[in-house]
Protein backbone atom coordinates (compact mmCIF):
# COMPACT_ATOMS: atom_id res chain seq x y z
CA UNK A 1 0.00 0.00 0.00
CA UNK A 2 1.67 3.56 -1.50
CA UNK A 3 0.86 6.96 0.79
CA UNK A 4 0.87 10.06 -0.35
CA UNK A 5 -0.05 13.56 1.52
CA UNK A 6 -0.83 16.66 -0.94
CA UNK A 7 -0.71 19.90 1.01
CA UNK A 8 -1.59 23.07 -0.04
CA UNK A 9 -0.23 25.47 2.46
CA UNK A 10 -2.98 27.99 3.99
CA UNK A 11 -5.47 27.15 1.49
CA UNK A 12 -8.43 27.50 4.28
CA UNK A 13 -9.31 30.72 5.20
CA UNK A 14 -12.66 32.84 6.47
CA UNK A 15 -15.88 33.85 4.52
CA UNK A 16 -15.24 36.74 2.35
CA UNK A 17 -17.38 39.23 1.72
CA UNK A 18 -16.46 39.70 -1.92
CA UNK A 19 -17.13 36.27 -2.42
CA UNK A 20 -20.83 37.03 -1.34
CA UNK A 21 -19.48 35.14 2.31
CA UNK A 22 -18.03 31.96 0.65
CA UNK A 23 -13.88 30.86 1.21
CA UNK A 24 -11.85 30.81 -1.78
CA UNK A 25 -12.23 26.74 -0.85
CA UNK A 26 -16.21 27.17 -1.93
CA UNK A 27 -15.66 28.98 -4.76
CA UNK A 28 -12.69 27.57 -6.67
CA UNK A 29 -13.24 25.09 -9.22
CA UNK A 30 -12.06 22.03 -7.34
CA UNK A 31 -12.90 18.55 -9.39
CA UNK A 32 -10.31 16.45 -7.95
CA UNK A 33 -9.91 17.32 -4.44
CA UNK A 34 -14.60 17.62 -4.45
CA UNK A 35 -14.33 13.88 -5.85
CA UNK A 36 -12.02 12.44 -3.26
CA UNK A 37 -14.21 14.44 -0.47
CA UNK A 38 -16.91 12.38 -1.88
CA UNK A 39 -15.25 8.97 -1.94
CA UNK A 40 -12.74 9.12 1.27
CA UNK A 41 -13.07 10.28 5.06
CA UNK A 42 -14.16 13.68 4.87
CA UNK A 43 -13.66 16.10 7.97
CA UNK A 44 -12.24 19.04 10.11
CA UNK A 45 -8.71 18.63 11.68
CA UNK A 46 -7.33 20.48 14.55
CA UNK A 47 -3.27 20.71 12.82
CA UNK A 48 -2.49 23.81 15.15
CA UNK A 49 -2.33 21.98 18.92
CA UNK A 50 -3.79 24.68 21.58
CA UNK A 51 -0.61 26.58 23.00
CA UNK A 52 1.34 26.58 20.09
CA UNK A 53 2.04 29.78 17.41
CA UNK A 54 -0.27 28.93 13.88
CA UNK A 55 2.40 28.33 12.10
CA UNK A 56 3.21 26.30 9.28
CA UNK A 57 6.11 24.74 11.25
CA UNK A 58 4.02 23.91 13.97
CA UNK A 59 0.33 22.55 11.61
CA UNK A 60 3.14 20.52 9.29
CA UNK A 61 4.88 18.64 12.57
CA UNK A 62 1.56 17.50 13.21
CA UNK A 63 0.94 16.31 10.07
CA UNK A 64 4.40 14.42 9.90
CA UNK A 65 2.85 12.56 12.78
CA UNK A 66 4.76 14.85 15.56
CA UNK A 67 2.99 16.04 18.63
CA UNK A 68 4.30 19.62 19.03
CA UNK A 69 4.06 19.24 22.39
CA UNK A 70 6.83 16.24 22.66
CA UNK A 71 8.96 17.67 20.07
CA UNK A 72 8.90 21.36 18.97
CA UNK A 73 11.24 23.66 19.93
CA UNK A 74 11.38 26.19 17.18
CA UNK A 75 11.27 26.65 13.36
CA UNK A 76 14.39 28.03 12.93
CA UNK A 77 16.57 24.87 13.80
CA UNK A 78 14.44 22.92 11.34
CA UNK A 79 15.16 25.03 8.32
CA UNK A 80 19.17 25.08 9.45
CA UNK A 81 18.92 21.24 9.35
CA UNK A 82 16.99 21.62 5.72
CA UNK A 83 20.24 24.28 4.89
CA UNK A 84 23.43 21.49 5.93
CA UNK A 85 23.77 23.82 9.37
CA UNK A 86 24.78 21.86 11.87
CA UNK A 87 23.69 23.37 15.45
CA UNK A 88 25.55 22.87 18.93
CA UNK A 89 23.85 22.52 22.13
CA UNK A 90 24.68 26.07 22.80
CA UNK A 91 23.45 27.50 19.33
CA UNK A 92 20.31 29.31 18.94
CA UNK A 93 19.27 29.34 15.13
CA UNK A 94 16.94 32.20 14.03
CA UNK A 95 14.52 32.91 10.85
CA UNK A 96 15.83 35.93 9.12
CA UNK A 97 13.49 37.59 6.91
CA UNK A 98 15.04 40.13 4.19
CA UNK A 99 12.17 43.21 4.55
CA UNK A 100 10.96 46.06 3.64
CA UNK A 101 10.97 48.42 6.84
CA UNK A 102 9.73 52.18 5.71
CA UNK A 103 9.52 55.06 7.24
CA UNK A 104 6.33 56.96 8.15
CA UNK A 105 5.61 60.11 10.17
CA UNK A 106 5.76 58.29 13.47
CA UNK A 107 8.24 55.87 12.64
CA UNK A 108 9.21 52.66 10.67
CA UNK A 109 6.45 50.20 9.47
CA UNK A 110 6.58 46.67 8.25
CA UNK A 111 5.89 47.59 4.52
CA UNK A 112 6.76 43.78 3.40
CA UNK A 113 8.21 40.51 5.03
CA UNK A 114 9.48 39.16 2.03
CA UNK A 115 10.79 42.67 -0.07
CA UNK A 116 8.56 42.04 -2.77
CA UNK A 117 9.66 38.10 -2.76
CA UNK A 118 13.19 39.08 -3.65
CA UNK A 119 14.46 36.55 -5.86
CA UNK A 120 17.16 33.91 -4.30
CA UNK A 121 20.67 35.50 -6.34
CA UNK A 122 19.37 38.72 -5.32
CA UNK A 123 19.16 37.93 -1.75
CA UNK A 124 22.60 35.50 -1.25
CA UNK A 125 24.17 38.39 -2.58
CA UNK A 126 22.73 40.27 0.57
CA UNK A 127 22.71 38.11 2.96
CA UNK A 128 26.69 37.68 1.73
CA UNK A 129 27.09 41.42 2.72
CA UNK A 130 25.63 40.84 5.91
CA UNK A 131 28.50 38.81 7.34
CA UNK A 132 30.15 41.53 8.41
CA UNK A 133 27.95 41.23 10.93
CA UNK A 134 29.93 38.13 12.13
CA UNK A 135 33.38 39.68 11.82
CA UNK A 136 31.89 42.44 14.23
CA UNK A 137 30.41 40.10 16.68
CA UNK A 138 32.39 36.57 16.47
CA UNK A 139 29.31 34.45 18.13
CA UNK A 140 26.96 35.42 15.38
CA UNK A 141 26.67 33.67 11.73
CA UNK A 142 24.17 34.20 8.55
CA UNK A 143 23.39 32.23 6.12
CA UNK A 144 21.54 32.33 2.97
CA UNK A 145 18.25 30.01 1.93
CA UNK A 146 15.48 30.73 -0.69
CA UNK A 147 13.99 34.06 -1.94
CA UNK A 148 13.59 35.81 1.38
CA UNK A 149 14.10 33.16 3.43
CA UNK A 150 17.45 32.87 6.00
CA UNK A 151 19.32 31.61 8.66
CA UNK A 152 21.38 33.29 11.70
CA UNK A 153 22.49 31.13 14.50
CA UNK A 154 23.99 32.83 17.96
CA UNK A 155 26.35 30.94 19.97
CA UNK A 156 25.56 31.29 23.74
CA UNK A 157 22.44 32.65 23.09
CA UNK A 158 20.36 33.28 26.38
CA UNK A 159 17.29 35.14 26.73
CA UNK A 160 14.77 32.81 28.46
CA UNK A 161 11.92 35.74 28.23
CA UNK A 162 12.66 36.19 24.21
CA UNK A 163 9.66 37.19 22.66
CA UNK A 164 10.19 37.38 18.84
CA UNK A 165 7.15 38.10 16.04
CA UNK A 166 7.03 36.45 12.72
CA UNK A 167 7.11 39.53 9.89
CA UNK A 168 4.15 38.56 7.94
CA UNK A 169 1.51 38.96 11.20
CA UNK A 170 2.36 42.58 11.26
CA UNK A 171 2.52 43.77 8.10
CA UNK A 172 1.39 48.10 7.51
CA UNK A 173 2.37 47.91 11.47
CA UNK A 174 5.00 49.91 13.29
CA UNK A 175 7.73 48.10 14.31
CA UNK A 176 8.19 49.54 17.71
CA UNK A 177 5.94 47.29 19.47
CA UNK A 178 6.78 43.96 18.03
CA UNK A 179 10.89 44.36 17.94
CA UNK A 180 12.23 41.38 20.08
CA UNK A 181 12.95 42.30 23.75
CA UNK A 182 16.73 41.45 23.65
CA UNK A 183 19.07 44.46 22.90
CA UNK A 184 21.49 42.29 20.94
CA UNK A 185 18.87 41.15 18.45
CA UNK A 186 17.17 44.77 17.88
CA UNK A 187 20.86 46.02 17.48
CA UNK A 188 21.77 43.65 14.64
CA UNK A 189 18.17 45.07 13.12
CA UNK A 190 19.53 48.17 12.88
CA UNK A 191 23.06 47.44 11.43
CA UNK A 192 21.61 45.36 8.79
CA UNK A 193 19.71 48.46 7.63
CA UNK A 194 22.98 50.76 7.87
CA UNK A 195 24.69 47.79 5.72
CA UNK A 196 21.50 47.69 3.18
CA UNK A 197 20.84 50.78 2.63
CA UNK A 198 22.96 51.60 -0.33
CA UNK A 199 23.98 48.17 -1.70
CA UNK A 200 23.80 47.39 -5.62
CA UNK A 201 20.95 45.50 -5.28
CA UNK A 202 18.53 47.73 -3.63
CA UNK A 203 19.87 50.84 -5.70
CA UNK A 204 18.90 48.42 -8.99
CA UNK A 205 15.63 47.61 -7.66
CA UNK A 206 14.91 51.15 -6.27
CA UNK A 207 15.06 52.42 -9.48
CA UNK A 208 13.16 49.47 -11.00
CA UNK A 209 10.17 50.51 -8.37
CA UNK A 210 10.53 47.09 -6.57
CA UNK A 211 10.65 47.11 -2.60
CA UNK A 212 13.97 47.28 -1.37
CA UNK A 213 15.25 44.94 0.90
CA UNK A 214 16.02 47.17 4.28
CA UNK A 215 16.44 44.93 7.01
CA UNK A 216 16.96 41.48 8.51
CA UNK A 217 13.91 40.55 10.78
CA UNK A 218 15.11 37.40 13.43
CA UNK A 219 11.95 35.15 14.64
CA UNK A 220 11.32 31.56 15.13
CA UNK A 221 14.17 30.46 17.53
CA UNK A 222 14.80 27.44 18.77
CA UNK A 223 17.75 25.16 19.64
CA UNK A 224 18.57 21.32 18.26
CA UNK A 225 16.27 18.49 18.80
CA UNK A 226 16.21 14.57 18.37
CA UNK A 227 12.88 12.99 16.41
CA UNK A 228 12.37 9.82 15.09
CA UNK A 229 12.22 8.74 11.49
CA UNK A 230 9.44 7.03 10.22
CA UNK A 231 11.71 4.06 9.93
CA UNK A 232 11.93 4.07 13.59
CA UNK A 233 8.41 4.75 14.15
CA UNK A 234 6.73 2.49 11.63
CA UNK A 235 8.97 1.10 9.46
CA UNK A 236 8.16 3.27 6.25
CA UNK A 237 10.65 4.99 3.77
CA UNK A 238 9.33 8.26 2.56
CA UNK A 239 10.35 11.01 0.48
CA UNK A 240 9.47 14.94 0.76
CA UNK A 241 8.79 17.34 -2.29
CA UNK A 242 8.79 21.34 -1.47
CA UNK A 243 10.53 24.24 -2.18
CA UNK A 244 10.80 25.73 1.60
CA UNK A 245 13.51 24.63 3.85
CA UNK A 246 11.40 24.35 6.74
CA UNK A 247 9.26 21.21 5.61
CA UNK A 248 12.72 19.98 3.91
CA UNK A 249 13.97 20.26 7.25
CA UNK A 250 10.95 18.70 8.51
CA UNK A 251 11.76 15.73 6.07
CA UNK A 252 15.24 15.08 7.32
CA UNK A 253 14.46 14.98 10.75
CA UNK A 254 11.42 12.05 10.04
CA UNK A 255 14.37 10.46 7.54
CA UNK A 256 12.98 11.04 4.35
CA UNK A 257 14.51 11.35 1.60
CA UNK A 258 14.83 15.26 -0.26
CA UNK A 259 13.58 15.45 -3.92
CA UNK A 260 14.22 18.94 -5.36
CA UNK A 261 12.43 19.77 -8.32
CA UNK A 262 13.54 22.44 -10.72
CA UNK A 263 11.15 25.43 -10.87
CA UNK A 264 9.82 25.06 -7.47
CA UNK A 265 9.42 28.78 -6.44
CA UNK A 266 7.01 28.38 -2.89
CA UNK A 267 4.81 31.43 -4.82
CA UNK A 268 2.12 30.79 -7.68
CA UNK A 269 4.69 30.20 -10.48
CA UNK A 270 5.75 27.01 -9.07
CA UNK A 271 6.24 23.94 -10.62
CA UNK A 272 3.02 22.34 -9.63
CA UNK A 273 3.49 19.23 -12.66
CA UNK A 274 7.05 18.96 -11.73
CA UNK A 275 6.17 18.34 -8.35
CA UNK A 276 3.40 16.01 -8.99
CA UNK A 277 5.53 14.00 -11.46
CA UNK A 278 8.24 13.53 -8.83
CA UNK A 279 5.93 12.28 -6.54
CA UNK A 280 4.97 9.73 -8.96
CA UNK A 281 8.11 8.68 -9.77
CA UNK A 282 9.27 8.51 -5.88
CA UNK A 283 6.23 6.08 -4.97
CA UNK A 284 8.42 3.25 -7.13
CA UNK A 285 11.06 3.06 -3.85
CA UNK A 286 9.21 4.64 -1.16
CA UNK A 287 6.35 3.75 0.59
CA UNK A 288 5.22 8.00 1.59
CA UNK A 289 5.33 10.80 -0.65
CA UNK A 290 4.39 13.93 0.91
CA UNK A 291 4.24 17.36 -1.83
CA UNK A 292 3.87 20.52 -0.06
CA UNK A 293 2.60 23.53 -2.15
CA UNK A 294 3.66 27.38 -0.66
CA UNK A 295 1.31 29.21 -3.66
CA UNK A 296 -2.06 29.62 -1.67
CA UNK A 297 -0.15 30.51 2.08
CA UNK A 298 1.72 33.29 0.05
CA UNK A 299 -1.15 34.39 -1.51
CA UNK A 300 -3.30 34.61 1.43
CA UNK A 301 -0.49 36.81 3.79
CA UNK A 302 -0.39 39.18 0.40
CA UNK A 303 -3.73 39.47 0.65
CA UNK A 304 -4.48 38.88 -2.74
CA UNK A 305 -7.64 36.99 -3.74
CA UNK A 306 -7.67 35.80 -7.13
CA UNK A 307 -4.47 34.53 -7.12
CA UNK A 308 -5.08 32.82 -3.54
CA UNK A 309 -8.16 30.87 -5.70
CA UNK A 310 -6.03 30.05 -8.80
CA UNK A 311 -3.81 28.79 -6.53
CA UNK A 312 -5.75 26.37 -5.00
CA UNK A 313 -7.21 25.55 -8.67
CA UNK A 314 -3.81 24.70 -9.66
CA UNK A 315 -3.13 22.72 -6.76
CA UNK A 316 -6.70 20.48 -7.38
CA UNK A 317 -5.20 20.21 -11.56
CA UNK A 318 -1.60 19.87 -11.09
CA UNK A 319 -1.24 18.36 -8.40
CA UNK A 320 -4.33 16.26 -6.26
CA UNK A 321 -5.36 15.91 -10.55
CA UNK A 322 -2.26 14.71 -11.64
CA UNK A 323 -1.38 12.52 -8.91
CA UNK A 324 -4.99 10.90 -8.49
CA UNK A 325 -4.96 10.03 -12.81
CA UNK A 326 -1.66 8.65 -12.70
CA UNK A 327 -1.34 6.45 -9.50
CA UNK A 328 -5.05 5.11 -10.54
CA UNK A 329 -3.39 4.29 -13.99
CA UNK A 330 -0.53 2.17 -12.12
CA UNK A 331 -3.40 -0.22 -10.51
CA UNK A 332 -2.46 -0.60 -6.94
CA UNK A 333 -3.37 0.39 -3.70
CA UNK A 334 -3.34 3.70 -2.55
CA UNK A 335 -3.90 6.12 0.81
CA UNK A 336 -4.60 9.63 -0.03
CA UNK A 337 -4.55 12.39 2.96
CA UNK A 338 -4.99 15.74 1.35
CA UNK A 339 -5.39 19.40 3.81
CA UNK A 340 -4.47 22.89 4.16
CA UNK A 341 -1.87 23.17 7.16
CA UNK A 342 -3.56 26.18 8.49
CA UNK A 343 -6.22 28.77 7.59
CA UNK A 344 -4.08 31.87 6.09
CA UNK A 345 -7.52 34.13 6.11
CA UNK A 346 -7.22 37.00 3.02
CA UNK A 347 -8.66 39.56 5.47
CA UNK A 348 -6.10 38.97 8.02
CA UNK A 349 -3.18 37.86 6.03
CA UNK A 350 -1.39 35.73 8.45
CA UNK A 351 -2.11 32.94 9.69
CA UNK A 352 -4.91 31.26 12.48
CA UNK A 353 -5.33 28.49 14.41
CA UNK A 354 -8.84 27.71 13.62
CA UNK A 355 -9.04 23.67 12.65
CA UNK A 356 -8.63 22.85 8.74
CA UNK A 357 -10.92 20.09 6.72
CA UNK A 358 -9.16 17.23 5.47
CA UNK A 359 -9.85 14.01 3.28
CA UNK A 360 -8.20 10.57 3.98
CA UNK A 361 -9.04 8.62 0.38
CA UNK A 362 -8.55 4.80 0.32
CA UNK A 363 -8.93 3.21 -3.09
CA UNK A 364 -9.59 0.10 -1.48
CA UNK A 365 -12.31 1.37 0.49
CA UNK A 366 -14.34 4.02 -1.43
CA UNK A 367 -17.24 6.06 0.07
CA UNK A 368 -20.24 7.29 -2.26
CA UNK A 369 -21.36 10.82 -0.63
CA UNK A 370 -21.82 14.20 -1.82
CA UNK A 371 -19.34 16.13 -0.07
CA UNK A 372 -17.37 18.80 -1.67
CA UNK A 373 -14.26 20.00 -0.88
CA UNK A 374 -14.31 23.06 1.53
CA UNK A 375 -14.74 23.99 4.91
CA UNK A 376 -18.18 24.64 5.60
CA UNK A 377 -19.11 20.94 4.40
CA UNK A 378 -16.41 19.72 6.20
CA UNK A 379 -17.93 20.57 9.55
CA UNK A 380 -21.01 19.47 8.24
CA UNK A 381 -19.67 16.26 8.30
CA UNK A 382 -19.58 16.28 12.22
CA UNK A 383 -15.94 14.32 11.91
CA UNK A 384 -13.71 16.16 13.93
CA UNK A 385 -10.06 15.30 14.67
CA UNK A 386 -8.90 16.89 17.68
CA UNK A 387 -5.02 16.01 17.81
CA UNK A 388 -3.80 16.45 14.17
CA UNK A 389 -0.61 14.77 14.65
CA UNK A 390 -2.72 11.58 15.08
CA UNK A 391 -3.75 11.81 11.10
CA UNK A 392 -0.50 10.23 10.34
CA UNK A 393 -1.54 7.07 11.90
CA UNK A 394 -5.12 7.07 10.86
CA UNK A 395 -3.30 7.48 7.21
CA UNK A 396 -1.20 4.50 7.68
CA UNK A 397 -4.11 2.64 9.56
CA UNK A 398 -2.08 2.42 12.90
CA UNK A 399 -5.15 3.81 14.78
Amino acid sequence: MKSIILLGDGMADEPVEELGGKTPLEVAYTPYMDKLAARGEFGMVQTVKSGFPPGSDVANMSVLGMDPAKYYSGRAPIEAISMGVNLHEDDTAFRINLVTLTQRENGLIMEDYCSDHITTQEAGELIEALRVLAGKYERTAVYPGIEYRHLMVIRGFENRMLQTTPPHDIIGEYIDKFLPNDEFLTTLIHESMKILKDHPINIARRKLGKREATAIWPWGEGKIQKIPTLQEEYGLSGAMISAVDLLKGLGILRGMEIINVPGATGWIDTNYLGKAQAAIDALAHVDIVYVHVEAPDEAGHAGLLREKIQAIENFDEMVVGYILTNIESMDIPFRVLFLPDHPTPIAKRTHTSDPVPFVLYDSTNTRNNTWKFNEREAGETGLFIEEGYSLLGRLLQNI
